[in-house]
């Protein structure tokens, strides 16, 4: 029995209701888009937030939405080396990938982390989800990078930039009505029968483009993108391209590669790309689908803030006072604008 009086009962229905008409009109913008999401950051090692997330990818499918999900494995990878008895060693931010640690990099981003989110998928129907490994197929194909740092170049070893992607793939597990889990994993072209460990982040904004998506979402462990960090005050929901270009060489190193990623998605074609606090139970149906976003998000030039203030201006009118979120983000006494290695 409820211990909610009568009148207690039908406002709380009330505000379901609100909130359900609220994503009428993301659901009417999005319905049958391509929507990428990199998962990463704490998201990835909190179980109650990876349940949470597999929880807004089920949701996304069964929405008409088409998600398709690139993770990295950080933790899990330095994690796996340590049992190994193998040494993490990092270049410039970059994980120095020697022959054997490749070896152990796949198997935990195609083995242990990709099973693991299409498992948990899998528990709201069988065959929601399906793994796709980024050097399988040839989806991602790159070419080995080094680092320059205080003036010395170093080799990483099996770590690379993605220079070509074929979506072949995951377009057929979309099709398929599955939902592509996609790790962070390229083809050596130099050296076919060799994988290259890559950013995931610049491997899901490759992705997007290839897809020409709808959106980018990339879950990180910050409320968004600051202005004048350390200025909590100073947090960007919306920014622009050029305006993006101009910040992107004051941002804090961890940063720039998930705020490039953003940057050349939205120029290669995806309609916006954002950078989520991934902290937040459910952040990516809140990015989506209420005006309760969980982000800053890139767009492709300043005329398109008109269409997003529309679009929450329309929301707004139909949403109760009762029902509004008056925030848009968590604060967070801690929170630091560092980023997450994959």
């Amino acid at each position: 029995m409820s211990d909610l009086t009568k009148e207690e009962e039908h406002e709380l229905a009330a505000v379901k209701a609100a909130t359900l008409i609220e994503s009428l009109p993301w659901l009417k913008r999005f319905s049958g888009k391509t929507v990428v999401v990199k998962f990463g950051g704490n998201a990835m090692v909190n179980d109650d937030l990876k349940r949470a997330f597999a929880e807004d990818m089920v949701y996304l499918r069964y929405a008409g939405l088409h998600p398709v999900v690139v993770h990295g494995g950080g933790p899990q990878i330095s994690a796996a080396l340590k049992e190994q008895g193998i040494e993490s060693e990092f270049r410039g931010g970059y994980r120095v990938t020697t022959t054997e640690a490749i070896t152990v990099v796949r198997e935990v981003l195609a083995g242990e982390v990709n099973r693991e989110i299409v498992d948990l998928m899998n528990e709201h129907g069988d065959g929601l989800a399906v793994g796709v490994s980024g050097d399988g197929g040839s989806l991602f194909t790159g070419e080995k990078k080094g680092v320059v740092v205080d003036g010395e170049h170093f080799d990483l070893g099996h770590v690379g930039d993605i220079t070509h992607v074929d979506p072949s793939g995951v377009l057929a597990a979309i099709e398929a009505g599955r939902i592509p889990v996609v790790s962070s994993i390229a083809i050596d072209d130099a050296h076919p029968d060799q994988a290259l460990n890559v950013n995931a982040d610049a491997a899901a904004g490759a992705l997007a483009i290839a897809l020409g998506a709808a959106k980018l979402l990339m879950l990180t462990d910050v409320p968004g993108l600051y202005r004048n960090w350390p200025d909590r005050d100073s947090i960007i929901d919306l920014i622009a391209v050029e305006e993006l270009r101009e910040l992107l060489p004051s941002l804090e190193s961890g940063m720039i590669p998930k705020m490039t990623a953003c940057l050349d998605a939205v120029v290669g074609g995806v309609g916006g790309a954002t950078i989520i606090d991934g902290r937040i139970p459910h952040s990516i149906l809140l990015e989506v689908f209420t005006l309760r976003g969980a982000g800053t998000e890139v767009i492709p030039d300043p005329s398109r803030r008109t269409e997003n203030q529309n679009t929450h201006a329309e929301v707004g009118r139909r949403v109760p006072e009762s029902a509004a979120d008056p925030g848009r983000h968590a604060a967070d006494a801690d929170t630091t604008q560092k980023g997450n290695e994959q």
